[in-house]
């Protein structure tokens, strides 16, 4: 029996290469299976598929596990999605929506630029919240209202042309299938250093525009995944890029996902709209919506916030893409967007999620997994497992194990855009990271992190295997 454990070490040892991992080896499968066809092989001619997000391969993969959205044994820490009920101390959720005080208009298509009185809202909004004293307004036709934030995205990169486009990794993973079907965007990545708390360096960002002559940067802020967001100076230096004309593309969903030490700075949230000079002359593009801060997902009205001409451009390529969001729902979120309203819903999340967030920290404190650069924003851990043994300290495998107790969470890997999937998986920046999500309600938080008790008490008692063939 020594025997057998001593070699087990050894081979538990040695997986450095994906090509020694049966987690990884399941990922390149499920990726040659949509490059060919579907899963059985059967190809539809002219048709290929572009590629599946990360967070819908971690679903395909829970579900083969048996996973399913109803099953209450299971804890999703993976998926994006914020808890949808009431808060304390909130404003009352959306109910009911009487269709009958707009008339049988609103059953007619919307324009696809969104509505007008919602367009005035998030203008309206952004104002007061960003630009009191300001010279430079936000009007309506600085707003678009899409069918949710990867519609904004796909809009904007329909109408971006032959360009260089710069972003940092470990990055939202949406961003990958974007760069890989808009063929134009030419992606250059840069990695974010963990020693700088992944922060941005904006020296170095300055030396590729000029360098690599980029014409765009995007990114996300706050930053999905590790939690870190670009603020202040920084923030306004990104801007000020922006007009040495370098159109900056700014995801702002996790704006409202901020925890201040101090009681009093409850309910400040963050955007590049703030250090905007001309609204219509500054390339500053911001995306942003109800799904994570009104806590509203399955609504899919969200906006883009930019120059009239960019609007313009992207009203255009959305008759094409998308056709645009719901009418009832554009009329139904036009009150939500009320500045008294918005105070306090960002109050009450604001000292929700950060009651989670501590809670999470605490208990993966007491695992020997405590998070050396815990977030500042977002919902979201970026947990480093360096610290574990062999095979656990991968991503793929953690996710791969977890899901035997029932756990759903998203390996590292995804964030490390890669459009070509032609890097070794094991030589990946991010691949001994996993991103774990605080968004569901405590109860299902706590049945995940039992799970992950109970996986790193399963590795440490009984040498076996995991996640090699």
């Amino acid at each position: 029996m020594s025997s057998f454990f001593n070699i087990a070490s050894k081979v538990v040892k040695d997986v450095r290469h994906e090509a020694d991992s049966e987690a990884h080896q399941l990922l390149r499968r499920y990726i040659d299976d949509r490059k060919d066809g579907n899963e059985s092989g059967e190809t539809i001619p002219g048709i290929l598929h572009p590629g599946a997000t990360g967070v819908t391969y971690c679903t395909d993969r829970a579900m083969a596990n048996g996973y399913s959205y109803d099953n209450k044994e299971w804890a999703n820490l993976g998926q994006g999605a914020p808890e949808v009920g009431p808060l304390p101390d909130g404003p009352a959720r959306p109910g009911t929506i009487d269709l009958t005080q707009w008339g049988d208009e609103v059953n007619e298509y919307g324009p696809t630029t969104g509505i007008k009185e919602l367009r005035e809202a998030v203008a309206n909004l952004y104002n007061e919240e960003y630009r009191q004293g300001q010279a430079s307004q936000y009007t309506y036709e600085n707003v678009c209202i899409t069918p949710g934030g990867r519609a904004g995205m796909a809009r904007l990169a329909a109408v971006i042309g032959d360009v260089y486009c710069g972003y940092q990794i470990p990055e939202y993973t949406t961003y990958s299938e974007v760069l890989s079907v808009f063929k134009r965007l030419i992606p250059i990545p840069t990695a974010l250093d963990a020693k700088d708390k992944y922060k941005l360096n904006l020296d170095q960002l300055k030396r590729e525009i000029e360098n690599l002559n980029l014409s765009v940067i995007i990114a996300s802020n706050p930053r999905n995944p590790t939690g870190q967001c670009i603020s202040g100076d920084e923030l306004r230096d990104l801007v000020q890029l922006a007009r040495e004309k370098t159109t900056v593309i700014l995801d702002e969903f996790y704006s409202w996902y901020q925890y201040p030490d101090n009681p009093e700075d409850l309910g400040t949230s963050l955007s590049g709209a703030r250090y905007v000079e001309d609204v219509n002359e500054d390339p500053v593009i911001l995306i942003n919506g109800l799904t994570k801060g009104f806590r509203l997902p399955g609504w899919r009205v969200c906006w883009v916030v930019g120059p009239k001409s960019v609007i313009s451009a992207i009203s255009q390529s959305g008759s094409f893409l998308d056709g645009g969001a719901s009418h009832v729902l554009q009329k139904a979120a036009v009150p939500l967007l009320d500045y008294q309203r918005v105070q306090q819903d960002k109050v009450s999340l604001q000292k929700a999620f950060r009651i989670k967030r501590d809670h999470v920290l605490s208990r993966l404190k007491k695992m020997g997994l405590e998070v050396t650069i815990p977030p500042q924003a977002t919902f979201y851990i970026w947990l480093d497992l360096k610290r574990l043994d062999s095979p656990l300290n991968n991503g793929l495998t953690f996710f791969e194990e977890l899901l035997k107790e029932k756990t759903i969470c998203v390996p590292g890997i995804f964030f490390d855009i890669n459009p070509s999937h032609r890097r070794n998986l094991f030589h990946s920046p991010c691949h001994h990271f996993v991103r774990l999500s605080f968004g569901p309600k405590l109860e299902e938080l706590d049945r995940g992190l039992d799970a992950i008790e109970r996986l790193l008490k399963k590795h440490k008692e009984t040498p076996h295997l995991l996640g090699t063939e």
